[in-house]
């Protein structure tokens, strides 16, 4: 019996070139942002109603730390945004050092988010590399079963970048958020 798929004028056509992954690092700390700004701004909600501190004291961190935690979520695409977060994460950390009233919740909030926060970037960017390292092997595949760059598809190189010209999939300075000048 005859494989009908090996005489078929298609079977040497590897299909179009496999697309570069998207990044993990930007989708586990824009999650950890994303739920952080919903944490803080319950938080907030809940110590206005229990009177636990002054009103203008709970706007500006509650719902500040909640509008910046959106903010650089929306700007993980660059290094800013992993700055800005990291930057929210210190600034909570000291605010419930600083606020006695609200001490024990800003801190619980600030150390847990904190520690995830510091694991996203960790695990994010090995998951990044290794899927980069990856894409690489998928791409010299691609190219021994007679794929060309440039075809009719579109070349999915261009359209993210490749992770050899990016450093990482979804880091384009070329080095990841944790290892600065790698």
């Amino acid at each position: 019996m005859t494989d009908p798929d090996a005489t078929s004028p298609d079977a040497t056509d590897p299909g179009p070139p496999p697309r570069a992954p998207r990044s993990a690092l930007r989708m586990f700390c824009s999650t950890v942002l994303g739920l952080e700004a919903f944490v803080v701004f319950f938080a907030a909600v809940a110590a206005y109603g229990l009177r636990s501190a002054p009103t203008p004291a709970i706007l500006a961190v509650g719902a500040g730390a909640a509008v910046l935690c959106l903010v650089a979520a929306g700007s993980l695409r660059s290094r800013a945004g992993y700055v800005l977060g990291s930057a929210i994460q210190v600034a909570l950390l000291v605010a419930g050092l600083l606020m006695a009233d609200l001490r024990a919740h800003l801190l619980t909030v600030a150390v847990v988010f904190g520690v995830v926060w510091v694991v996203s970037l960790r695990v994010g960017a090995r998951i990044d590399r290794e899927r980069a390292e990856r894409h690489v092997a998928e791409l010299a595949h691609w190219r021994a079963a007679g794929g060309v760059d440039g075809t009719a598809d579109g070349d999915a190189d261009t359209e993210r970048g490749t992770p050899a010209d990016t450093g990482s999939a979804g880091d384009p300075g070329g080095t990841s958020a944790t290892e600065p000048g790698r």
